[in-house]
């Protein structure tokens, strides 16, 4: 311990001479410590939202290795990783690209100071579906396929799907059967693309999906399951696909697609998804039900 102990002082002090920082802490520091935090979570928060909250988990362990080398002295992987830092600030830039393009984005908004402030956690969940939209979506699905008409519906998990219902166009609007089965009957100006649901609503039409990159997909699958695979793969989102040549329903999650699935099976996926928001929700209730019995205590006690 006494080793671990001295080596973790030596690379503060290091980090002191190279940075110049004091050896004392003032009341400046401690606010800008405080200003740092703040901004610090917030990022946080957002990239959780989004794609590069599961890269950042992954640079999150290598960074856990090369400190366990470091406090063990394990000389080669130190060796290794001082050599293999100064590339991989450029590559993290390049991982991180369209989300930091997205970030600036929403820099330049008006309102990005009223939604850093808001601290009210239930405006920035995801909307959670019911029942209704369930039976909606299976009822949906198989009338679509009963007379092949081809559809492409992507359901918003936990990562939010900004970035690919700004290529469509907005439609917000209460999901029925009788909605998506306008939408996608052949002809119609919002046939053509994907739509992504959130909650109990259609929120875009005509979108663009990234394609799978995968060789091991059936030649006779076309460019919806395609598009399926591949927004499974960089999301937690699940994706339905009604053929057009077959009528054939089909179900991408996970980077996985399950074909050729009766009414019943896609029923029990649609509830796993739902009944695993709910749970959040629960636990946020609950949550914040013992900060609301705190304060009834505080003000009993005054």
């Amino acid at each position: 311990m006494q080793d671990v102990a001295a080596t973790l002082s030596d690379f503060w002090e290091k980090i002191t001479l190279m940075t110049n920082l004091p050896k004392t802490i003032t009341a400046i520091d401690i606010v800008e410590i405080v200003i740092i935090s703040f901004l610090l979570y917030y990022i946080l928060l957002w990239i959780k939202k989004t794609r590069a909250w599961t890269l950042l988990k992954g640079i999150f362990v290598i960074l856990v290795f090369v400190l366990i080398a470091a406090i063990f002295q394990m000389t080669t992987i130190i060796w290794i990783a001082e050599r293999i830092f100064s590339v991989a600030v450029i590559a993290v830039v390049v991982i991180f690209q369209p989300e930091m393009r997205k970030a600036l984005e929403n820099i330049g908004r008006k309102k990005i100071l009223i939604n850093l402030f808001n601290f009210d956690s239930s405006k920035n969940a995801n909307a959670k579906f019911s029942d209704k939209t369930v039976n909606e979506l299976v009822k949906a699905c198989y009338e679509m396929g009963k007379v092949k008409t081809g559809a492409l519906i992507v359901i918003e998990d936990d990562i939010v799907l900004t970035e690919y219902e700004q290529t469509g166009i907005e439609v917000d609007a209460v999901l029925t059967s009788q909605l998506l089965i306008n939408i996608f009957e052949k002809n119609t100006p919002l046939h053509d693309g994907a739509i992504i649901v959130r909650g109990d609503r259609v929120v875009s039409a005509t979108c663009y999906l990234p394609l799978t990159d995968s060789m091991n997909l059936s030649k006779e699958l076309g460019t919806r399951h395609r598009a399926a695979i591949g927004i499974s793969e960089v999301s937690d989102s699940l994706t339905i696909v009604v053929s057009e040549e077959t009528g054939k329903v089909s179900i991408a999650a996970g980077g996985e697609l399950y074909r050729n699935v009766d009414a019943d099976f896609l029923r029990n996926k649609l509830i796993f998804l739902q009944k695993k928001e709910q749970e959040v929700s629960k636990i946020e209730l609950l949550r914040r039900r013992l900060k609301g019995a705190k304060e009834v205590r505080k003000e009993a006690g005054r």
